[in-house]
């Protein structure tokens, strides 16, 4: 794995300094980031997770053969069943999703949006747009930001997989 290149010369220590770790700043920026989509979720009834797992069933719903299972929505998410079922069972009783079992393999859960559901999306849309004034940025710049942070997020995943520990 390549090595960066040496940036300005800064004791081993100053590295230390919380405002120098990445870490904390991706932290504190989510924190801020959910913080701002609370207010914009309110009148949807949902909460910033229920609003990640209904981004990923319109994106299916859109999909021929419509409707996912819960294994690839935590996938999608990388969250585990013990974190979806909850959220799951909360949209379901307010009527926004089924849970079916699948025919061909009744261990698996297919999730599927109802009307109410659907209905929804409409009344989402604004919320990019929103969160783009919130951060001051056009929707293009948050494109290329989310972009930056996905392809973080892959290549930790690849460190932490073991990959890209024997540098």
């Amino acid at each position: 794995m390549p090595r960066p290149a040496p940036g300005p010369t800064i004791d081993a220590a100053d590295w230390l300094a919380l405002d120098r770790q990445l870490c904390f700043a991706l932290y504190a920026a989510s924190l801020a980031m959910t913080k701002a989509y609370k207010p914009l979720l309110a009148p949807l009834d949902l909460t910033y997770p229920q609003y990640l797992v209904m981004l990923v069933l319109w994106e299916a719903d859109a999909q021929p053969g419509a409707g996912i299972t819960v294994s690839q929505l935590g996938e999608r998410l990388t969250l585990d069943s013990g974190t979806l079922t909850p959220l799951l069972k909360r949209l379901e009783a307010q009527g926004r999703l089924q849970r079916l079992r699948d025919a061909a393999d009744e261990r698996r859960v297919r999730l599927r949006l109802t009307a109410e559901g659907r209905a929804l999306k409409a009344r989402a849309v604004a919320i990019p747009q929103a969160i783009a004034c919130a951060t001051a940025c056009d929707l293009a710049q948050i494109g290329q930001i989310a972009a930056q942070l996905d392809a973080l997020r892959r290549q930790l995943q690849q460190f932490s997989s073991g990959a890209g520990q024997a540098a």
